[in-house]
């Protein structure tokens, strides 16, 4: 048997995925810790999870919620990225330590793991819960990538890590899609196409379940965790496409920004997403990856109102795949919401698409092919490891 360490930034979206990975190696007998957020990693992978805790940065600026495009590229990197990895490198390194990890997975956005697992000698693999940086969001703009690997170097130098691009590990890269979903784009090598994790995530979230008796088209609405200060007027726009509409919604509105709304609209701070995605027709969302996937994993069609970061290249693909239809997030008042949603409920060639999908993600074995792979990578790389340490 391993040990399996997972290097996860404070993002649901990020740690959801690597969660259903970890509980497949912990059925299969492996030994599993995390370095991250503790009361995170408790609330997502489970109360008895082995937690390195790692800090994070001191007085983060919180990003504009008008800031998009090239702001919002430079915000990420800048004031997000470099800054979490600084603050996570000394329990990243104190989990390694203690741990001893045959294998070290670390996610793209924790950059701390791959940098020190790297330096160690120590096989490491990428998780790579997006599939923004596959296809090099920075093509075509040199300038800001020699920018993004100047901030890389001088990340290294501070915390002692090693040479390679923590974004793509040389042993390997687990990227939760499929080529069906990715297209025709050219990927970097090692990367292995497991399909979305989603099994094996604890969930203690209630929902009043009658609400949905009996049934009506139902469409779950989500901005998820990271947008609620680019959301209130989205969500109002989109709480009163419903009003007079025989479909429902429900709206999940964590940050509390919704006033009265339509009978026909349920909101709530927080969902159990995937077992309520298998009692939806639906889903309107910001294309964050995660929400995505998990979505056409169920066969559904999307309206995608991608916000910023990696959501307009999620949201592409899913109109490229032909499984639902986009909006412009800032210019998305009730009339188009209402059209948006009447048009993936009704047309059913989206849903036709978004089960095509789902075949490709299941046959792809998600949490089940990422275990098999990483036990690969222990295999393969025990004898590194066992000198490393």
């Amino acid at each position: 048997m391993a040990r399996f360490l997972f290097v996860v930034p404070p993002l649901v979206g990020h740690v959801n995925p690597a969660a259903g990975v970890a509980a497949e190696l912990m059925a299969r007998g492996h030994e599993i810790a995390w370095a991250g957020h503790d009361e995170l990693l408790w609330h997502l992978a489970g109360p008895d999870a082995l937690v390195f805790s790692c800090a994070l940065p001191p007085d983060a600026p919180q990003r504009p919620p008008e800031l998009k495009g090239p702001a919002a590229l430079r915000f990420l990197w800048q004031d997000f990225l470099v800054p979490l990895a600084e603050a996570m490198a000394p329990g990243a390194a104190s989990a390694i330590d203690a741990f001893r990890p045959h294998v070290v997975v670390a996610d793209q956005q924790a950059l701390a793991g791959g940098l020190l697992a790297d330096a160690r000698g120590l096989p490491w693999v990428t998780s790579a819960t997006t599939s923004a940086e596959l296809v090099d969001p920075l093509a075509g703009m040199p300038k800001v990538a020699a920018w993004v690997a100047g901030l890389l170097d001088g990340l290294r130098a501070r915390i002692d890590g090693g040479p390679a691009d923590p974004r793509f590990s040389p042993f390997g890269v687990l990227a939760f899609t499929t080529r069906e979903l990715v297209g025709a784009a050219v990927l970097p090598p090692n990367v292995r196409l497991v399909g979305p994790s989603t099994t094996g995530r604890p969930s203690t979230t209630e929902f009043p379940w009658e609400w949905l008796e009996p049934p009506r088209p139902t469409v779950l609405v989500s901005l998820g965790t990271a947008n609620t200060d680019a959301g209130a007027v989205f969500l109002t726009a989109t709480a009163d496409a419903f009003a007079g509409r025989e479909a429902r919604a429900i709206l999940v509105d964590p940050g509390g920004v919704l006033g009265a709304v339509p009978p026909n609209v349920l909101v709530r701070p927080r969902v159990p997403q995937l077992p309520l995605l298998a009692r939806v027709d639906a889903v309107l969302c910001h294309a964050g990856h995660n929400t995505v996937c998990e979505t056409l994993w169920h066969g559904l069609p999307l309206v995608v109102a991608p916000i910023r970061d990696d959501q307009p290249i999620v949201a592409a693909q899913v109109v490229a795949a032909g499984a639902g239809v986009r909006l412009r997030f800032g210019r998305a008042d009730a009339d188009r919401i209402g059209a948006a949603v009447d048009e993936v409920l009704t047309e059913p060639s989206y849903r036709m698409a978004a089960e095509t999908l789902s075949a490709s993600f299941r046959a792809a074995g998600g949490s089940l092919a990422a275990a098999t792979y990483l036990e690969q990578w222990a295999l393969h790389g025990s004898h590194a490891s066992d000198r490393a340490h």
